[in-house]
């Protein structure tokens, strides 16, 4: 096999250079070191003569160029070092000549000695730039010294034959990333790492120093990315994720998947990816066609164009969908995942429809009422018990940037991703010196402003002041769509989720005992944000205040935290039904005797002061239609509690009151009607346990609802 395959601006014809050219170089290099010329120039003589020509050993195999033979095991007296002796003159040949260098001829040796202060400046090295971006390094929070840096820089110079360290591209990185992985896949990696460790690691897998070897190559390549980027030479971020549309326009294009039918697909993922949907969204939408087009190319392959589609084939696979098990879990797919395969097919088909494209379905095949029903739940706040001991956790982390990551969880209610991606600009202070959090860009592509607990803020404070120290290069913001300086970054790269909140809750609710019976932690990052919700409507914040905190997008969202802690409800319900207060009317029989359905008792007591009537509540339930009639004094579903004492007492003056007013007027009638209303009100003190004595109160005189009216 060819070792110089993919080596980047290969030169026509490689040869020695003259003797005389090399000792020269070498004599002003090394001119007080009479031993050094000497043992230099022979190592030269006998490469050349080994090796006359020069092409000839680019073209051997790379075991044979590393001295390393396939038929003598290392130490065997067969390996004279003829290559490896010769490291300094190809070194000169590559950097001087420009001659490039294989990437595994580079990979497989040691070149600390290019940063010699006498013989890089000979080659064209800069150390000026090379200390330049030492101290850079270091002042992005990098401790491993120069290795990081002059690893990479030394085998890049040599593989590009190049000595020019500014030269070095994104693309000069991708290429040489990509040529360790190929030569690690070698079967010849395998033997230099076996021949190049640490004799107590001798007797380890090959092929497991060859991964740990990779993964080290790649890791120190990236940090050297990482450092031009925040130098200004590399303009491209290391960035780990979907960059282009490349990876699921192959994927639809398979060859169970004909061309009229996957083109009409891609020109609409295209489309989202470019003007509307983030890369991610478009992702989730590429795994639900891939899907469908695979059930397609399964059980209808006789389509050869998405135009031929019709409801009977949507209706199949909606029924595929409901019955499909997940062979991960052995489990139906919930109704969640199935709403995610099937709202992209939605919106593809109504929109191309109304596009008028030619090879869709004329008309939209799929409606709102197709998508699975998604229960509604509720939000899960953190107990108040179980708040406080992992709060005291957090307070003990060591790492800085997860305890106030989880800080900034407990006092904003802001989402993972919004924290994370925080500015260092973010944190300033109202008029009175209150601190004050701007939220960046996020799910609702709105910013906000919200105050931030003096915790919270103090933490913060303390890493912006950090990152300004690192100085980090601002990155482009997706969401933001500009350039951003984040405070969650360490050694110049963002702060992955993962570390800042899994793995910081991970050690808190284990210090806190808030574990599961299988040892995982029973707290996510997402209840802090219920819980600071459910406090804000305990504590009787509008839903205004609850939407502009919590960034809601809809009053529903942030209504839902009202519905499930509204004072009143809680009130009332401890007064009439957990207290078990004195009650009384026709409909206080059946709940003290619990006849009442249970569908209809949990509608009551999530709106229990939704039924309020001017002398107690009706029970009427929704599902029961709305009331008709207006003798609600005697209805089944009317309710009074002693709560209402004073204003039975108020009516019950007033009725006599308007009796009274009709015998002088001789109205007999209405006499009978105000004298039946008294008895009844009447008898509902009697039953409530209370006086029938006048009083007034300020609430007798205002106007109320009939029956059934405020339910």
């Amino acid at each position: 096999m060819n070792a110089l395959a993919a080596v980047p601006g290969l030169p026509d014809r490689r040869r020695h250079v003259p003797r005389e050219e090399y000792a020269a170089w070498v004599r002003a290099t090394f001119a007080d070191a009479r031993g050094t010329i000497s043992s230099r120039l022979f190592f030269y003589n006998r490469f050349v003569q080994h090796w006359p020509d020069l092409e000839d050993w680019f073209a051997a195999p790379l075991l044979d160029r590393l001295d390393l033979h396939a038929d003598a095991p290392p130490g065997s007296g067969k390996h004279m070092g003829i290559s490896h002796e010769a490291g300094s003159y190809l070194a000169y040949l590559s950097l001087v000549h420009r001659i490039p260098m294989d990437a595994g001829w580079v990979l497989a040796r040691n070149f600390d000695s290019l940063f010699n202060p006498r013989v890089a400046p000979t080659l064209g090295m800069d150390l000026d730039l090379v200390d330049a971006l030492d101290e850079r390094q270091r002042q992005l929070g990098y401790r491993s010294g120069r290795s990081l840096l002059t690893w990479g820089i030394a085998r890049l110079v040599l593989w590009r034959g190049d000595p020019d360290i500014t030269a070095i591209t994104y693309d000069d990185l991708g290429a040489f990333g990509e040529e360790i992985r190929r030569w690690c896949a070698m079967p010849e990696a395998q033997t230099v790492r076996a021949a190049h460790v640490h004799r107590n690691r001798r007797d380890s897998d090959p092929a497991t120093l060859t991964a740990e070897f990779e993964k080290a190559c790649l890791s120190r390549l990236h940090g050297l990315h990482v450092l031009l980027f925040n130098t200004g030479q590399v303009k491209e971020p290391p960035f780990h994720g979907l960059k282009t549309c490349e990876l699921w326009r192959q994927e639809l294009t398979s060859p169970e998947t004909p061309p009229a039918i996957a083109a009409p697909v891609n020109r609409w993922l295209s489309g989202r990816l470019q003007t509307t949907d983030r890369a991610e969204s478009v992702r989730n939408c590429r795994d639900a066609f891939r899907y469908f087009l695979r059930w397609l190319a399964q059980y209808a392959p006789q389509l050869t164009s998405l135009a031929e589609l019709t409801r009977t084939h949507i209706e199949g696979y909606l029924t595929h969908q409901h019955e499909r098990i997940n062979p991960r879990n052995g489990q139906p797919l919930s109704a969640r995942t199935r709403y995610t395969y099937i709202s992209p097919l939605l919106q593809f088909f109504r929109e191309t429809s109304q596009w008028g494209w030619t090879d869709v379905p004329a008309r939209p095949l799929l409606g709102r009422s197709d998508l699975p029903k998604l229960p509604s739940r509720l939000p899960r706040f953190i107990p108040r018990d179980e708040l406080d001991r992992l709060m005291q956790a957090i307070e003990d982390l060591e790492d800085p940037h997860q305890r106030t990551a989880l800080l900034l969880l407990r006092w904003s209610g802001a989402r993972r991703g919004e924290i994370a991606r925080l500015p260092v600009d973010c944190l300033d202070a109202y008029p009175d010196g209150y601190p004050r959090l701007r939220i960046p860009v996020g799910k609702t592509y709105t910013e906000r402003m919200i105050p931030l607990h003096p915790q919270g803020a103090d933490a913060l404070r303390s890493l912006i002041e950090t990152a300004k120290v690192g100085n980090a290069a601002a990155r482009h913001d997706p969401w933001a769509q500009r350039p951003v300086r984040y405070v969650f970054m360490r050694r110049g790269k963002p702060m992955g989720r993962q570390f800042l909140f899994d793995d910081a809750l991970e050690i808190a609710c284990r210090k806190a005992g808030l574990l599961d019976g299988d040892g995982n932690h029973t707290v996510t990052a997402h209840r802090f944000r219920h819980s600071v919700g459910t406090q804000l409507a305990e504590g009787g914040a509008q839903i205004q205040t609850i939407m502009a905190i919590l960034g809601h997008r809809s009053a529903q969202m942030s209504a839902t935290y009202s519905h499930i802690t509204d004072p009143v409800l809680k009130e009332q319900y401890e007064k009439v039904i957990a207290a078990g207060g004195r009650i009384a009317g026709p409909a206080a029989e059946e709940l003290l005797s619990s006849r009442i359905g249970e569908d209809t008792l949990n509608w009551l007591k999530t709106n229990f002061f939704k039924t309020e009537l001017e002398l107690g509540h009706c029970l009427r339930a929704p599902a029961e239609g709305p009331c008709e009639c207006d003798l609600y004094l005697r209805c089944s579903k009317f309710l009074t509690t002693s709560e209402y004492a004073p204003r039975l007492r108020s009516r019950l003056a007033r009725e006599q009151q308007l009796a009274q007013d009709a015998v002088e007027r001789g109205w007999p009638r209405e006499v009978e009607r105000h004298n039946a209303i008294a008895s009844r009100i009447g008898q509902l003190l009697t039953d409530l346990g209370e006086s029938q004595g006048t009083e007034t109160t300020p609430d007798s005189a205002a106007g109320h609802l009939p029956c059934g009216s405020g339910s």
